[in-house]
């Protein structure tokens, strides 16, 4: 007979994603730029969106890990350091929106074998590639004798324009360098504002053996995994120990190295893109926790703010502070926290401490300026 899947308690499945996601008490003590390439390797990416509406969100998600992080710190990592680059990918990533990111440069290789597997792009993006070679050739041809460029000084020369139901259609050279990115053709050699800068691969990321697309399938398997500490097994195959959680339907993997012993936790105010809540499932399936990104919701529609910050406080999520920066006046603002629990004298004083930590990061001052909403009764 097969031996039972061994049952976990959901607190203890939490603290198994927490801690994998450096986010308990006990994260990694580093500090400074020398060790960020440990961190990223350990969370597979730090999700990569500009947008500075609070904080940029890899030096968000870099500086709840790494006590000590200075602001250029990740900047210097990937222009200077090269210990991270710039990535798109792999397209079989399990949340797409959120594949665009800084991975370790020690990533690259099996990354590149994926993003060259006829697979790794869809099958219009692929045929749309196909029949632009020439312009590839032009678009390439012009970063070797000209590059780096930025995206708007690259010559928009498609044989066939680019055509989706989305935002996409006409962005033909923005869609050409994503989809060569992918394939390891070109990379962004840095960023000015929210301006990519673009060169050959070949010129700014280090040279490589090949490995097997297959043995790379099983990297990134076994490496999410790790990151995660416990997934469901859709993009997992069988990697991992299978388990199932108490109360929970269906089956989830668990990484080997992973567990919930002495686990100790802190409170910390996540990026919308954290990747410990980037799959809104799990993080439904797990924490029992309401929230969306309403960056893009009508502010009528609007329930926590246009880039809420989720509140960790050990292996819960207890509320989501609604927080803009000014950066005309130097003012880290807080509309309102939203407690989704009775919250106490500490949590509150944490949360306090954390949004100091934050507005001292950024170089501007706090300011409160809304009374904090009642909290809501614990489900």
């Amino acid at each position: 007979m097969p031996e039972p899947i061994r049952a976990l308690s959901r607190e203890d499945a939490r603290r198994i994603a927490v801690r994998a996601q450096l986010l308990d008490a006990d994260r990694a003590l580093v500090d400074g730029s020398d060790d960020i390439a440990e961190v990223v390797a350990q969370l597979t990416l730090l999700p990569l969106n500009p947008t500075d509406i609070v904080c940029p969100s890899a030096e968000h998600i870099a500086r709840t890990r790494i006590p000590g992080l200075e602001p250029d710190d990740v900047r210097r990592a990937v222009e200077v350091d090269q210990s991270l680059f710039e990535h798109l990918g792999p397209h079989r990533h399990p949340m797409p929106a959120w594949a665009i990111g800084l991975r370790a440069m020690r990533d690259l290789p099996w990354l590149l074998a994926i993003g060259r597997e006829p697979g790794a792009i869809g099958d219009g993006s692929r045929a749309w590639l196909q029949a632009n070679a020439g312009f590839r050739e032009r678009v390439l041809e012009q970063l070797r004798l000209d590059g780096p460029l930025p995206q708007s000084d690259i010559d928009d020369t498609a044989d066939a324009p680019f055509r989706s139901s989305g935002w996409n259609t006409g962005r033909d050279v923005a869609m050409l360098l994503e989809l060569l990115q992918v394939r390891g053709e070109v990379v962004v050699a840095e960023r000015v504002g929210q301006s990519r800068i673009w060169d050959l691969a070949e010129r700014v990321l280090p040279p490589g053996e090949p490995i097997d697309v297959e043995a790379a399938w099983t990297t990134w398997r076994e490496r999410w995994l790790r990151a995660s500490g416990i997934e469901r097994a859709t993009h997992l195959g069988d990697t991992g120990e299978p388990v199932r959680i108490e109360g929970m339907r269906g089956s989830w993997r668990l990484d080997p190295g992973a567990d919930a012993a002495d686990f100790s936790g802190r409170v910390a105010l996540l990026s919308p893109l954290d990747r410990l809540i980037a799959d809104r499932r799990r993080m439904a399936e797990l924490w029992d926790f309401e929230y969306a990104l309403e960056q893009y919701t009508p502010a009528a529609k609007r329930r926590w703010g246009v880039h809420a910050l989720p509140i960790l406080d050990g292996d819960r999520l207890i509320g989501k502070v609604d927080a803009r920066t000014d950066r005309d006046v130097g003012t880290l603002r807080v509309a309102r926290i939203h407690w989704d629990v009775d919250a106490d004298a500490r949590q509150r004083r944490a949360v306090d401490a954390e949004l100091e930590s934050l507005a001292a990061f950024l170089g501007v001052r706090l300011a409160i300026e809304e009374a904090r909403r009642p909290a809501r009764p614990a489900r």
